[in-house]
């Protein structure tokens, strides 16, 4: 099963001549022309998210890119609080995994992070005037009167979402990926973080779209800022996607936050009068990154202008769009149901292994603009599970191009649910084959960050891309273990775990989240039961006049949440 056919990427369409960006960025009539990062040298770059893997699921991709369409698999844990800033201000506090040892990375049954998880990060719903649904020219920041159900009425603010990413080390590194499909790793040994938000250039109500010029110029009609967290906290290059050039996806190692396998972190996101601002401070090497979605350090949306040729970018500074987090604080044009979330971006790594090489490129790109296949002739899987390459085994590249584990790998997001990530290769306590987990704390918000969230909402988007079984109107084939192009179970999915008791040696105190496999020492929640049953939620039609109609897009199961953070106190 796949969601696209694989085609000429339209690089030209991502690429576009500096010249003309590095001369409007910051100019005459910027809101802050003095203060914003100037356009680095080259040629204009932004990613285009109907074939990237670092992007938002839409709830509608057909609408949004046509018949082709990356897909992603995002297992999330929900949190919900009705406390005020619950939806916009909250410090988690988070353990990054160990890999196995680079040595003989093709042993049978051997994982590393970068393969299970392309990134994994942080949610949060963001006003975005310029975004779908196109209704209203406001939107009030921090408040739950954004809260509007489509089912009633049409007039809901335009909404942006956040995905604060970290990148785990190890494997092909930046910019490759601002083309490719997955994430990508900053450096062999030490991960790093960005913070992307996504829009959508799409009026639903009126059935109109950003127009084809524009969209040309900035990657398609779900576009994105993107910045790597920095340790002074300004970016290295323009993070939106009008003026963004490779630099912009190229981290730059003396200015960016570096993180190793096993530091414990703090991450906190909240907002400012300038805008959003996620920091990191990591308490094993002492340093601290942070950056701000403000329009001072070049965030900015695309004017919509669905009949012209115009491509403007206003700056902005992105402000948390909900005061609380609930059922009902939504990203109304996303896959996903909520708000506050912590998520593992998986399924866009395949091997790819036997006697004929792989090219190495820059992009995973032939000279054509083709994506790089797996080369026919070889297999994907390992072990007992390799079978002949198939249609999802392209963006592919040599071993030799990765900057630790030299080990062959395809990014395509793998919709046949027969790669890597859907194996039992997860995290289970055997560190010698397979990651530790990654461990994180339920958040805190309220004053100080000391009150813990009262729910948990466990949801997996399955449904959404189980497009060959899975009907989204009746639920009908919809499966909480995924169904492969064989048309036999996936030999494993995922789920989280909690650590009630703490872990020894942990930075901090209380229950800690696990996600992988089983556990030795956490309760898992039923395992696969935990995603609990089919949820249907209301979209907008497209040119439905407002119309909408319910889709099933997720799996979601809801508990009172068993893993308070620092304990069982303060959980409202």
């Amino acid at each position: 099963m796949k969601l696209r056919q694989v085609v000429a990427i339209p690089v030209a369409v991502l690429l576009v001549g500096a010249a003309s960006a590095a001369a409007n960025f910051g100019g005459a009539g910027s809101a802050a022309a003095l203060d914003r990062p100037a356009a680095a040298a080259g040629q204009h770059v932004t990613g285009n998210c109907e074939y990237s893997g670092l992007c938002a699921e839409v709830a509608n991709p057909s609408e949004v890119f046509g018949s082709e369409y990356v897909g992603h698999d995002e297992p999330s844990a929900v949190f919900y609080s009705n406390v005020p800033g619950a939806g916009n201000h909250m410090t988690y506090s988070l353990r990054l995994p160990r890999d196995p040892s680079p040595a003989n990375p093709n042993t049978p049954g051997k994982s590393y992070e970068f393969e299970l998880n392309g990134s994994i990060w942080f949610g949060m719903a963001l006003c975005a005037t310029q975004s779908y649904p196109e209704q209203l020219s406001t939107c009030t920041p921090d408040s739950d009167s954004n809260i509007v159900d489509p089912a009633v009425s049409p007039k809901h603010a335009g909404t942006a979402f956040l995905e604060l990413q970290l990148y785990p080390p190890g494997w092909v590194p930046w910019p490759t990926w601002q083309v490719a499909i997955g994430a990508g790793s900053c450096d062999p040994t030490r991960w790093c973080a960005a913070m992307n938000i996504f829009s959508l250039a799409e009026d639903p109500v009126a059935g109109t779209t950003l127009n084809t010029t524009c969209q040309a110029t900035v990657g398609g009609l779900e576009y994105f800022n993107y910045a790597f967290l920095t340790k002074n906290g300004h970016p290295t290059a323009p993070p939106n996607p009008v003026q963004s050039t490779t630099a912009t996806f190229t981290p730059d190692l003396a200015k960016d936050l570096l993180m190793n396998s096993g530091d414990n972190l703090s991450v906190s996101l909240g907002d400012t009068p300038n805008g959003l601002r996620a920091v990191i401070h990591d308490h094993t090497n002492g340093q601290t990154g942070s950056m701000t979605a403000s329009a001072a350090n070049g965030f900015g949306q695309v004017q919509y202008d669905p009949t012209g040729t115009s491509c403007v970018e206003q700056p902005y500074n992105f402000h948390p769009m909900y005061s609380t987090s609930s059922e009902a604080t939504r990203v109304i044009w996303a896959a996903h149901s909520y708000n506050i979330s912590f998520t593992s971006e998986i399924g866009h790594f395949e091997n790819c292994t036997g006697p004929n090489p792989i090219p190495a490129t820059p992009f995973g790109l032939d000279a054509s603009g083709n994506p790089v296949t797996c080369p026919a002739g070889n297999t994907e899987g390992f072990g007992s599970n390799t079978s002949p390459t198939d249609g999802d085994d392209d963006f592919c590249f040599p071993g030799s191009e990765a900057l630790l584990v030299h080990i062959n790998g395809c990014t395509e997001s793998n919709t046949g649910f027969d790669n890597l990530d859907y194996q039992p290769v997860w995290p289970d306590g055997n560190t010698a084959l397979h990651p530790q987990t990654i461990l994180f704390s339920s958040p805190r918000t309220g004053p100080d960050d000391r009150v813990n969230y009262s729910r948990v909402a466990f949801e997996a988007n399955l449904p959404r891309i189980e497009a060959n079984t899975c009907s989204r109107v009746t639920g009908a084939g919809c499966t909480l273990i995924p169904t492969t192009d064989k048309g036999t179970p996936a030999a494993f999915y995922p789920f989280f775990s909690a650590f009630r008791d703490g872990i020894q040696n942990d930075q901090g105190d209380g229950c800690r989240w696990g996600f992988g496999n089983v556990l030795p020492g956490a309760d898992n929640f039923g395992r696969n039961a935990q995603y609990g049953s089919l949820l249907s939620n209301p979209y907008l039609i497209f040119g439905g006049g407002g119309a909408s109609h319910p889709v099933i897009n997720n799996f979601r199961g809801i508990i009172p949440n068993p893993c308070p953070a620092g304990g069982d106190q303060n959980r409202q």
